[in-house]
């Protein structure tokens, strides 16, 4: 069993169904955690039911407040951030022609923009103490494309080529950058995809099925763990063979 005992961890997006499960997984692997998110009724339901865990509600889009969320996490950790989760994002699907620029600007500014800014600040506390990791939750469409989701792609494509910077840039002080990109998972998300559609995608599926949450907090929590501490700048796909397909 991975234990994460004494291991100080920041968690953005943990409301929704993949942060959840993500939380539950390094909670019971005894980490001390920052939960982070907009919904105030969801952050008090993680309270309610993990009373150990340390809510903040933040809004990632307003980027100037940033460093000082990072400041003040920071201090709650007594001046030790090991690992930062960006998982929080969202969707704002329109074909290309018909996407408005402020579906175009609020992705991006949120999935990538924001993921850039907390890792720049954080990474600043961690090369004090010489040593973490960022595991950042991108997509399979990041890899791929998808129809109607060109901000989607291009935040998550970013995403991928983003941490590979980072990682190549302070890997030498040992912080390690990774992704981990998820296929189709069974979450809020994909229950609003018709039955026809999620059909088509589990016959391209070599699994035959989409995936759950848990599948996606089970590789945070290897990339969390010393058993990935060989691991930089890598992408570990969650997708149940999906990619395969799509690539051939």
């Amino acid at each position: 069993m991975i234990n994460l005992k004494n291991l100080n961890i920041i968690l953005t997006g943990a409301t929704g169904g993949i942060g959840s499960s993500i939380l539950e997984k390094l909670y019971s692997s005894n980490a001390k955690i920052i939960a982070t998110g907009t919904n105030q009724d969801k952050l008090e339901k993680i309270k309610n039911n993990f009373e150990k865990v340390i809510i903040k509600k933040f809004d990632i889009s307003n980027h100037s407040s940033i460093e000082n969320f990072v400041e003040e996490c920071n201090e709650i950790f007594g001046n030790k951030i090991d690992i930062l989760i960006n998982n929080a994002g969202i969707t704002s699907d329109n074909l290309s022609i018909r996407m408005k620029d402020e579906e175009w600007n609020k992705v991006l500014n949120i999935n990538l923009t924001a993921s850039f800014l907390i890792s720049k600040f954080v990474i600043k506390k961690m090369l004090k103490n010489k040593n973490g990791k960022i595991i950042n939750i991108t997509s399979i469409v990041g890899h791929t494309g998808n129809v109607g989701q060109a901000n989607y792609a291009a935040s998550k494509s970013g995403l991928i080529g983003m941490s590979k910077s980072l990682a190549l840039e302070y890997g030498k002080k040992n912080i390690k950058v990774n992704c981990i990109s998820p296929g189709f998972i069974k979450s809020e998300m994909t229950d609003k995809i018709s039955d026809n559609y999620k059909k088509i995608m589990e016959e391209k599926i070599s699994l035959g099925r989409f995936g759950s949450t848990e599948d996606v907090a089970n590789a945070v929590l290897f990339l969390a763990s010393n058993q990935s501490n060989y691991i930089n700048g890598e992408t570990l796909h969650v997708n149940g063979g999906l990619y395969m397909a799509w690539q051939n």
